[in-house]
């Protein structure tokens, strides 16, 4: 204590940062989403390997792997907490040998990502009463870290204080209708923290187009931050009486009993994702405006907006192209393939294993989902 607090006189930039750490040692906890099946960025993205397991960019590391990471410099790994499902859960422990079974939640049936987080919080405020928790999921790109750690340290401190769930919201920068959109209502005792007073999920882009020119609009990152004594208070408002009769009538249940239990009544949950329940279900909700440089990897038009550009406002990851008179296309290939392209303007190409895709960039998140559904449907289940 006594080191940290002569490194706050003398380095002040990272005094924010060097308080997050020592708080974090018992109290906050991540839960991170990867049970995805990611069909709109299909055919990358497959049902046997979502899109959260794979290596997008050519890093060296798959998305999952680096929001680990990104965790792992604020939080004991001890800390962190995965929800998949069953079928990936060779994936997870193949890509994170550092964590424990304990610390890998796998659902029994596919519920969407309420409950699994429910689940998640429950074992977590079994191992520590006084948990604050982070909820984030595993497919997006944050580019200032730095930034990112100062708004989860502003943000973990509202909720040690408040019984509040707290959404992490960023200024919009283009007409997004794959993202949700939050509306700001009155500031609270904290700078940069309002009430939510609506919520969005997916606009038509006329309605995205105005909710970013009012500037009371921010997007969702997905990322939520609370207690979780306030969070389970929420779920139990939500769902039915599930968990919360292992909770109270086995206070001292042990892993295997959990494990057990979970298994024979986890399909009596509803099907209801993280968003509707926490942003429409729940009350007392706030967002915080953050700036952190955000973009939800999850459709190919999102990434080529986040993604650097090359010549003719091109995206190339990490495939070996040739271009002539080629503007705002999304080009990924697979390794040792060679692509030649000429006079082709706002297009996606995607090559992988057994597909060739080659469609309108545009809003394509619908269009890639419906065209992965129509292959399967037609031509089985190796093609999806």
């Amino acid at each position: 204590m006594y080191i940290s607090y002569i490194i706050r006189i003398f380095a002040p930039k990272y005094a924010t940062r060097i308080y997050f750490m020592e708080k974090t040692e018992s109290n906050n906890f991540c839960v991170i989403l990867a049970g995805g099946r990611g069909r709109r960025l299909w055919p990358a993205s497959r049902n046997a390997y979502p899109k959260q397991f794979m290596d997008f960019f050519g890093t060296g590391k798959t998305m999952l792997q680096t929001t680990v990471d990104r965790f792992c410099k604020i939080l004991p790994k001890e800390n962190i907490y995965i929800c998949t499902c069953r079928e990936h859960l060779p994936i997870v422990k193949e890509q994170l040998p550092c964590l424990t079974d304990e610390n890998i939640l796998v659902e029994p049936i596919h519920r969407n990502t309420a409950p699994t987080v429910a689940w998640a919080n429950m074992r977590i405020l079994k191992r520590n009463p006084d948990a604050n928790i982070i909820v984030s999921p595993s497919d997006q790109l944050v580019i200032d870290e730095e930034s990112f750690f100062r708004s989860v340290t502003v943000g973990l401190g509202y909720v040690s204080e408040n019984d509040v769930l707290l959404a992490m919201g960023v200024r919009p920068t283009r007409p997004e209708p794959g993202y949700g959109y939050i509306q700001l209502g009155d500031m609270s005792c904290k700078p940069d923290v309002y009430k939510v007073k609506s919520f969005t999920e997916k606009p038509e882009r006329d309605f995205a187009k105005m909710f970013m020119e009012s500037g009371e609009f921010y997007w969702n990152t997905g990322i939520f931050i609370s207690s979780a004594r306030h969070l389970i208070k929420c779920f139990e408002s939500i769902f039915p009486v599930v968990l919360r009769n292992l909770r109270v009538n086995h206070p001292n249940y042990t892993y295997e009993e959990e494990m057990a239990y979970v298994e024979e009544n986890y399909p009596r949950y509803p099907n209801l994702s993280l968003d509707y329940a926490i942003l429409e279900q729940s009350r007392d909700v706030f967002v915080m405006k953050c700036d952190f440089g955000w973009a939800d990897l999850g459709t190919w038009h999102a990434i080529y907006e986040a993604m650097s550009k090359v010549d003719g406002d091109n995206v190339v990851l990490d495939s070996l192209v040739e271009m002539e008179d080629c503007h705002n296309n999304i080009i990924r290939l697979p390794k040792g393939r060679l692509g030649v392209i000429s006079g082709l303007d706002g297009y996606i190409v995607v090559e992988h294993e057994n597909v060739l895709m080659i469609c309108k960039k545009g809003d394509s998140s619908s269009l890639v989902r419906k065209y992965a559904s129509e292959v399967q449907m037609k031509y089985g289940e190796e093609f999806v």
